[in-house]
């Protein structure tokens, strides 16, 4: 189904990403006293009464800021509004009236789509006399409401669905949830544009630039991605601010869910201690992954790029199932090459291998006499079989379960990877008595 879309806009500080919140009565939107937190658009589906719709929360507009990422912002929230079927402009009764508000306005005053001014900090009901100031803004009835508390959010709510057109009903999609992850400016916002063609997040050379993860969906042939952009992971004695831990968790979510990680790496720099960690949290909550090698065009002679490849097997072993891919998301070298790629770890993330093929592969190991013994217990793999996927998982039954040891397992993961198909993908391997 095509979801109609609401953008709440306005300038900074007035409660965009806690009204947000409310309205979805989650905590998905970054909520802090700072203002310019919300840098980028994000994108939440929410409800009212039945009815879907997909709320954009923005960034502050402001058109005088000494801000690095104001002029960035700003096209973020126009182009939000110019996406909208509805648009909220929310500004702060508890302040009145700013030229920041005045301003915001005249920009809205420009689109033709239906603006519902909505003043928010009303948190004492009953004393709606005090909105009326806001009539000077043009834009017409204003509603007073508290994103903190609740107040008034249901009537808005009724008036917000009924302008919504009706949606466009459509088959439901099957996705590749693919999150793109790395250390900070490591180019992980230029890739996902590059993917997509088009400015869909900021883009700078600050580190910590994203903070908030994007989703946006993608077809490719007769395949389609859910692609998101995360912030960039730091160490946690690094993270300094409310907002960057919170960044941290929703990056967390982010590889939680997603199927496919894209680890971004700064070529240049090479593979740092940040790096490793990053491909850590990926491999430990179980997803595919893809090493990508960015600014490969800037890595001068063989011999430097050489070093570089050797230095991605000596640092990320723990992570050697995953393909590399070297490419530049400035110019878009090798970015091409990238989906062939997330195709194939797809299919080995969600590979089905029969139980007659595993056990083929069981009586090869006896043979080789490989095992372990320990006070004159022997090791024996007695049968095996798949019982997962995404990842995949195998079980083995022996008589003796508790005499594997990590270098075994690691020597039964080196066979499973020889004589199958497991390229970018971890597996899951469970050793247990047949009883």
């Amino acid at each position: 189904m095509t979801l109609p879309v609401i953008a709440v806009v306005g300038r900074p500080n007035v409660g965009k990403s806690t009204f947000v919140n409310r309205l979805m009565q989650t905590q998905d939107a970054i909520v802090h006293a700072a203002s310019g937190v919300t840098r980028d658009r994000s994108y939440h589906k929410a409800d009212w009464n039945g009815v879907e719709f997909m709320l954009i929360d923005t960034g502050g507009i402001e058109f005088s800021s000494e801000d690095a990422f104001g002029d960035s912002i700003r096209k973020q929230a126009v182009m939000a509004a110019e996406e909208a079927d509805v648009i909220i402009l929310l500004v702060d009764g508890q302040t009145g009236i700013t030229p920041g508000d005045e301003e915001v306005a005249r920009l809205l005053k420009r689109v033709s789509k239906p603006v519902f001014l909505t003043v928010n900090k009303m948190d004492t009901p009953g004393r709606d006399s005090e909105i009326h100031d806001f009539w000077a803004l043009g834009i017409g009835t204003p509603w007073a409401v508290s994103a903190l508390h609740g107040h008034g959010t249901g009537d808005l709510l009724d008036a917000l669905v009924d302008a919504l057109p009706e949606s466009e009903r459509e088959e439901s999609v099957d996705a590749i949830d693919v999150a793109i992850i790395g250390r900070p400016n490591a180019g992980k916002s230029s890739l996902f544009n590059r993917i997509l063609g088009q400015e869909r997040s900021i883009v700078s050379d600050v580190a910590g630039t994203t903070r908030d993860a994007l989703d946006t969906m993608l077809q490719v042939g007769e395949t389609n991605y859910r692609l998101v952009d995360t912030a960039g992971l730091r160490r946690k004695s690094q993270i300094d601010e409310s907002v960057e831990y919170y960044s941290f968790v929703r990056a967390m979510r982010a590889i939680d869910r997603a199927d496919i990680a894209l680890l971004v790496i700064d070529s240049p720099l090479g593979v740092t201690d940040q790096d490793q960690r990053v491909a850590r949290f990926a491999a430990e909550r179980g997803c595919a992954l893809v090493v990508v090698l960015n600014k490969w065009d800037l890595v001068e002679g063989p011999e430097a790029k050489a070093l570089i490849v050797e230095q991605v097997g000596e640092k990320l072993g723990f992570v050697g199932y995953a393909p590399l891919i070297r490419i530049s998301a400035l110019t878009g070298s090798g970015v091409h090459k990238l989906f062939g790629i997330m195709e194939r770890v797809y299919d080995s993330y969600t590979c089905s291998i029969s139980t007659p093929a595993l056990n083929k592969l069981l009586t090869e190991l006896r043979a080789t006499g490989h095992t372990i013994s320990k006070h004159g217990v022997h090791l024996r793999l007695q049968y095996a079989t798949q019982t997962r996927q995404k990842p995949p998982g195998f079980t083995f039954f022996a008589n003796h379960p508790r005499l594997v040891d990590d270098n075994y397992r690691r020597y039964v993961e080196n066979r499973l990877r020889e004589s199958f198909d497991l390229e970018g993908t971890p597996v899951i391997l469970k050793f247990k008595s047949k009883g």
